[in-house]
């Protein structure tokens, strides 16, 4: 099995928009075990692309334009969809603006090569320390999004989900449906909502923040309401795909019930506690009982849901399936040693 990364195609896809000043900077430090690199000039009014085109003797780089600003995320899917074609097995990306240091690379490689994982993110949380770094306002607005993440992607084991810095082993990658995914800021959690339905396993990596003289693009105030209903949607389809759709399990029953008596006993107890506030007459303890009792079952059913939920976090790498029913194929690996499919 794989494991160095000289051994691999690694190709590293850079998003470029307005990241002039850096984009350069962030080429020259991606390391020899990279064999392509492709700068997406996402029609970036800095002509980013021309300027990488006219200063980077890099052999490996090839500058890719979109006829028009497609968004951070399809800049990153035009990368994608370049690098698989050229016969990449693992794509990586790096944004332009310099907050992701290129020499780590290697870390978010080495769990695809070693069969580990699909997906590979970074997450800036692991030092205590160097979190400090951090803006509090980032620090705030992450812990929100990771919550609302976890439910709408079902990868509870996963902390900072709108991190850029990425790898992607490109056998899961062919089967992401790409043009589907979320354009703008929304894609890093939108993709992992895809990979959740693929069953992929993805993988956390300790990374440092860092922050300089760069721009963010991204204003809070325009996305807060966008990224509300997106995750709700990402949710709700999950849910049906793993809990309805595509099996049927005691989980499948323990949410409706559960929602069905919290809605019951609390619409129960809401309209008793309104009649004695208008009557000034106390509820009687047995209607209260009433209400209580249905709103319990009701939490211990969706906490039960929520425990499956947890507990089915891929465990298994797609890629290796994949990779040895190809070899099957090939009539290179005896059938006895493939894995059942993950549908």
């Amino acid at each position: 099995m794989q494991a160095n990364p000289q051994d691999a195609a690694i190709a590293v896809v850079i998003p470029s928009y307005k990241v002039r000043e850096h984009v350069l900077g962030v080429i020259a430090a991606i390391g020899p075990e990279v064999s392509a690199i492709y700068v997406v000039d996402d029609r970036c009014p800095q002509q980013s692309g021309d300027h990488v085109a006219a200063n980077c003797s890099d052999p490996r780089v090839r500058v890719l334009r979109n006829a028009e600003n497609l968004g951070v995320g399809g800049a990153v899917m035009a990368g994608y969809m370049a690098a698989i074609a050229d016969g990449a097995e693992i794509i990586v990306k790096v944004d332009g603006d310099g907050q992701m240091d290129p020499t780590l690379i290697p870390l978010f490689v080495a769990p695809l090569l070693a069969g580990e994982a699909d997906y590979a993110k970074g997450n800036r949380f692991y030092d205590l320390e160097k979190i400090r770094a951090m803006p509090p306002m980032r620090l705030v607005g992450n812990a929100v999004l990771s919550l609302m993440a976890k439910l709408s992607t079902g990868y509870w084991n996963l902390f900072d989900p709108t991190n850029g810095y990425t790898a992607i082993h490109a056998e899961v990658a062919r089967l992401l449906p790409l043009g589907k995914i979320s354009h703008r800021y929304f894609f890093e959690t939108d993709i992992l909502f895809r990979l959740g339905t693929l069953k992929a396993v993805v993988v956390d990596v300790p990374m440092d923040a860092r922050y300089a003289d760069e721009v963010s693009n991204l204003k809070i105030s325009k996305i807060v309401g966008e990224f509300l209903f997106k995750h709700l949607r990402n949710c709700l389809k999950r849910i049906f795909y793993n809990y309805y759709l595509r099996d049927l399990s005691l989980a499948s029953l323990e949410l409706p019930l559960g929602l069905l008596l919290l809605m019951l006993g609390g619409g129960f107890g809401i309209y008793h506690w309104v009649q004695s506030a208008h009557s000034g007459i106390p509820t009687p303890a047995g209607t209260v009982m009433l209400a209580a009792l249905p709103v319990l079952m009701g939490l211990q059913f969706v906490l039960a849901f929520l425990g499956h939920d947890i507990a089915s976090v891929p465990r298994r790498p797609r890629q290796l399936g994949r990779r040895l029913r190809n070899r099957l194929l090939q009539g290179h690996t005896p059938a006895a040693q493939l894995p059942p499919p993950q549908d």
